[in-house]
């Protein structure tokens, strides 16, 4: 494997991760917020397919999901969950952010775009938080 596709294996296993937290923080929420980590979840997934496509096309096995995933925190609220995924977009943006690097052309366009959409919802579920600063550096 190169390092772009080792890029890209890490960044699948992060989508893997964002998928099952969503799953956590979907259980917790009601109204809008629900709808907002329905959307959150359905682009994590669509990424996650994407990107098993695409490793698959250049003859790599994609890493399978784990059956679960540790959360750094109980999820017990609506608040604990939106918390948890604030860090759900953190994580999968740094992992995005990294993958930057060993790759070109379509994979770090397709990098990018996950990077600044995770980005964003993370800014868009601190918001829904009141957390402070909205946004972070180099998410």
């Amino acid at each position: 494997m190169s390092a772009a596709t080792d890029a890209l294996g890490s960044a699948l296993a992060a989508e893997h991760a964002a998928i099952f937290g969503y799953g956590v923080v979907g259980a917790r929420l009601t109204g809008a917020a629900l709808a907002q980590a329905q959307q959150a979840d359905a682009a994590h997934r669509d990424r996650r397919d994407r990107l098993i496509v695409r490793l698959t096309k250049v003859g790599i096995e994609a890493p399978a999901a784990l059956p679960a995933y540790a959360l750094p925190f109980p999820v017990t609220d609506p608040a604990s969950a939106q918390r948890l995924a604030v860090q759900l977009e953190e994580r999968a943006a740094a992992i995005w952010r990294v993958a930057l690097g060993p790759t070109t052309g379509h994979d770090r366009r397709l990098a990018l775009d996950a990077l600044t959409d995770c980005a964003l919802r993370a800014a868009r579920w601190r918001r829904a938080t009141g957390q402070q600063p909205g946004t972070v550096p180099l998410p």
